[in-house]
């Protein structure tokens, strides 16, 4: 396993087949195809419709991952669930399958306090011999991570990072600033618009949705900065974020990822979740995704 994780990370779908279960060969693929690109693999994501997989299938998931990166890139694996128990429980599972890192979501539905916060990610960390990641992401689970509670936690030896998918660059500047001086804690960026302005800030590595659809040119934000070509990355970001913009305003991103990759040839069928998509957004994300490669 890596000791640092840094870089482009794909938070990369989970296909189905036709009948709505996995297709482990097509997530191959898919590993493959960002490989290619230069890019690691974040699983189990929210692009990853971890909220419809059971706890097999994400064991699956990841297994799969870890077997096609063959220690070519990282991977980290999602492990988040509404419960402690139940996070620990998934986290045993997919430790020893040889992921770099795993990330763990806030629990969801019910309103928790920071050190409530504290005493669950305290206890999974704890629990687990494989680092743990925080996940924050607020608009999807009703509960926000402080930047002071991710200090506090970082002080923990086996938390060694956050991801942070809050969404604005407000919230990700305010995590860089908390752990400016705490060394082996990364602050990972979720949001594909702030990729190129999170490195420049400090942030490690991006966590990339878009990198789905877009691998090569996402990847391109990353390498141009780590070769110091800061106005090349700037450009790079600038040509992603239009195409990020236009395909989000067609449907949420599980979905919108999903169906621009299937216009673009790659079996990565539906999801899972209630969407559907009108023959008039059918075609506008044809359009969208009309000028990138297979």
């Amino acid at each position: 396993m890596r000791n640092n994780i840094d870089g482009v990370l794909t938070a990369i779908v989970t296909p189905f087949d036709e009948e709505g279960a996995l297709n482990l060969a097509e997530l191959r693929q898919q590993v493959q195809r960002q490989l290619r690109a230069g890019n690691g693999v974040f699983c189990g994501g929210t692009n990853g419709e971890f909220f419809v997989l059971n706890e097999q299938e994400k064991v699956a998931v990841a297994r799969t991952c870890v077997e096609e990166v063959a220690g070519q890139a990282p991977v980290v694996a999602h492990i988040g669930e509404v419960s402690t128990r139940e996070t620990i429980r998934l986290g045993r599972q997919v430790a020893p399958l040889g992921v770099d890192a795993v990330s763990v979501i806030t629990p969801w539905f019910v309103p928790l306090k920071q050190r409530e916060l504290i005493a669950h990610y305290t206890a999974i960390a704890d629990a687990l011999t494989v680092p743990v990641f925080l996940y924050n992401i607020p608009a999807r689970t009703g509960n926000t991570i402080e930047p002071q509670t991710a200090r506090t936690l970082a002080a923990h030896p086996n938390i060694i990072g956050i991801k942070d998918s809050a969404g604005s660059y407000e919230s990700l500047r305010g995590f860089l600033d908390a752990v400016s001086d705490i060394d082996g804690f990364d602050v990972l960026n979720g949001p594909d618009s702030l990729i190129h302005q999170g490195f420049v800030d400090g942030c490690s590595a991006c966590i990339s949705g878009l990198a789905n659809v877009a691998p090569r040119e996402i990847n391109a934000i990353w390498t141009r900065f780590k070769a110091g070509d800061i106005a090349g990355s700037q450009q790079a970001q600038e040509s992603v974020t239009g195409l990020r913009t236009a395909l989000y305003q067609v449907a949420f991103s599980p979905a919108a990822v999903k169906k621009a990759l299937q216009i673009m040839g790659h079996e990565v069928g539906g999801s899972r979740y209630a969407v559907t998509f009108t023959p008039e957004q059918e075609n506008t994300l044809r359009r969208i995704v009309s000028p990138l490669a297979r």
